[in-house]
């Protein structure tokens, strides 16, 4: 059966856009003798809508956009979509709504199948909005018995109900599964390992782009009866693959498996990482500067290792046309800092201005007197006052361009609470704040283009003689995302958990980011 894969970007809220976005993969899988066509979670409507949803006329809304799109691909082939769906039961405080794959079908929407697994974990809150499905008998297609799943579905673990299995039982040949899944390093095996387990061919289509946090990574695949690929789609960029698949329970190709695994004939594992990395930052910085109507992009480049790489992951996604520096030297700052801004700047071929805040800085000590004292009190607030005079010049740019800022903290010193408020912890985006600094530095050392001088100098935030970071990254990296990562806290996480409640948004790449998925409480015992 010839299915066309329609890994396509969908923009939550733009309804009319992802309809045409839809309308473009569908004729385009067409054209290439599609038999069906399968796009991703919620396409409809882009994923995730959140609360958009317990806006009635935003639902009203996304309903006629799917009758829209029928219509439009009438004589298209059956079309598989994500979208929205009423389920006839609502309270005051819950919308009563289904996340459905529905079939389109000679200009209309022939059925819905609603998503029977609800994720409520890290950024997931799907029962705010919907309710689950109920089991659903395979659909015919082409004379084919054809399973729709969405999403979490096709899992078969920890779940009370196990659709793949159910779908398999009453005749299905084939499962379609639309998704919309988020990059978290090292997880993709995860789908694989799911799929692999149905029984039966699945063809598993997901959702590309960058949603505020969330980066979906595509690789949207298909795997035979038996768990083998027989094709997979590449990560991090739209596509249209239109793929002859094999039906039926012990279906093979031309009598074959192709079965290989995600590192086959692929560069090894760490700088595989470390590509995918690169390639997520820089799809989630795109996305944000492009689905917000962003121009150019700011930022703080200090000389040091953070912001350098920050510079480089904005130049790659906006280009260098789009990203301009600032150096914002003080009377603590090494020369050889600034010289180190200016080569990268010139490197990367992105604008870079020089502000020394000596004046600023000398104009708040004479307004402030005494509360700068020679105490340890006064001492810090020194240096927090020099990280909000940079900020101050920083966000001038910023609203002079009507750009965006670009924070350059990582997530070790978020943690630590290492950072000012309304200083270097300001920013719309925080591209690596959920790279610890080893993260960091090896992510920097893999790129390249950065001088040997910001790469192995101790870390310091210049605001005192001779000041560097008082702690051994080596040991509290690994050992704060050990607690982050196990929902667990120390002292100095519970400390500056108010400090990153006022964070811009923070790019996930990990299993557990600080974000939507982290919700601690500031005030607590």
């Amino acid at each position: 059966m010839k299915i066309g894969l329609a890994q396509i970007d969908c923009w939550v809220g733009d309804l009319e856009g992802n309809v045409d976005r839809c309308v473009a993969a569908i004729e385009e899988a067409a054209e290439g003798g599609a038999e069906l066509v399968v796009l991703p979670e919620l396409a409809v409507t882009g994923y995730p809508p959140r609360d958009l949803l317990l806006d009635d006329s935003f639902v009203d809304a996304a309903i006629e956009a799917t009758s829209d799109l029928a219509e439009r691909t009438r004589d298209a082939p059956p079309v598989v979509v994500g979208t929205v769906a009423r389920s006839g039961t609502r309270t005051p405080r819950h919308p009563g709504l289904h996340n459905v794959a529905a079939l389109l079908e000679q200009g209309q929407v022939r059925a819905q199948v609603a998503k029977r697994i609800l994720p409520a974990y890290d950024v997931f809150y799907e029962p705010r909005w919907f309710l689950p499905g109920k089991e659903q008998a395979p659909i015919e297609l082409s004379g084919r018995g054809v399973g729709l799943l969405v999403c979490e579905d096709l899992w078969d673990e920890d779940y009370p109900v196990h659709p793949p299995a159910e779908l398999r039982a009453a005749g299905a040949e084939l499962l379609v599964c639309l998704a919309a899944l988020p990059f978290r390093r090292g997880a993709a095996g995860a789908r694989l390992h799911h799929a692999g387990r149905a029984g039966l061919p699945v063809v598993h289509v997901s959702a590309v782009g960058a949603q505020d946090e969330i980066v979906f990574d595509g690789r949207s695949f298909v795997l035979d009866a038996e768990g083998g690929f027989f094709t997979q789609l590449p990560a991090f960029e739209e596509a249209v693959e239109v793929v002859d698949v094999p039906v039926g329970p012990r279906a093979r190709p031309n009598g074959e498996m192709l079965r290989r695994t995600l590192n086959d004939e692929a560069p090894a594992r760490d700088t595989k990482d470390l590509d995918e990395l690169r390639d997520a930052l820089v799809l989630g910085i795109r996305g944000f500067a492009e689905k917000n109507r962003l121009g150019r992009g700011f930022l703080g480049l200090s000389g040091g290792i953070d912001s350098a790489l920050v510079a480089r992951l904005a130049t790659d996604a906006l280009g260098p046309d789009r990203v301009s520096a600032v150096a914002l030297p003080s009377r603590h700052t090494d020369p050889a800092s600034t010289g180190a801004a200016r080569e990268i700047a010139s490197s990367l071929g992105i604008a870079l201005e020089v502000v020394p805040i000596e004046t600023l800085h000398r104009a708040a000590e004479g307004l402030l007197g005494a509360v700068l004292d020679e105490t340890t009190a006064g001492r810090l607030a020194d240096e927090n006052l020099q990280a909000r005079l940079r900020m101050v010049a920083l966000m001038a740019h910023v609203n002079r361009h009507r750009g965006f800022l670009l924070n350059t903290s990582n997530k070790t010193e978020i943690s630590l609470g290492y950072g000012t408020l309304y200083g270097d912890l300001a920013g719309a985006l925080a591209p690596i704040a959920d790279l610890t600094k080893l993260d960091v530095r090896a992510l920097a050392r893999h790129l390249g283009g950065i001088p040997s001088f910001v790469l192995d100098r101790p870390p310091t935030a210049e605001l005192s003689p001779g000041q560097v970071d008082p702690f051994d990254y080596e040991v509290e990296a690994p050992r704060l995302e050990a607690l982050v990562q196990g929902h667990r806290s120390d002292a100095a996480l519970r400390r500056s958990e108010h400090k990153r409640r006022q964070l811009g948004v923070v790019l996930k790449v990990s299993e557990t980011a600080f974000g939507t998925g982290r919700l601690v409480p500031i005030t607590r015992r």
